[in-house]
């Protein structure tokens, strides 16, 4: 019971922290400038999660060539500005990590 409590709450704060701010933006009308600001809270997220992963896979800083994780992300940056797709960077990401950890590690 305990747990289902927790989920319930869980998803309750989820969906408050979410759902609040888009009532209150549909009721005031923000400038463009907010919005073209918000436009790069997404990257600014995902740099934010991706970067320690790459830079620091074991909890300390690893810069070199024995980093899949910093190799394969490199890669992935490669791809990404390349194609501008998202499917050929994950692809080329993750098969460049595999590939590095099979043959470096």
């Amino acid at each position: 019971m305990n747990e289902i409590l927790l989920v319930a709450g869980m998803a309750a704060v989820t969906f408050a922290v979410r759902y609040i701010p888009l009532v209150i933006t549909g009721r005031i009308d923000l400038p463009e400038r907010a919005f073209r600001v918000l436009r790069y809270v997404p990257v600014a997220v995902l740099t934010a999660i991706t970067v320690p992963a790459m830079l620091m896979p074991t909890g300390e800083l690893q810069i070199g060539p024995g980093n899949a994780y910093l190799v394969g992300g490199l890669a992935a940056i490669a791809a990404a500005w390349w194609s501008k797709k998202l499917l050929p960077t994950i692809v080329i990401g993750m098969a460049v990590f595999a590939a590095w950890r099979l043959l470096v590690a």
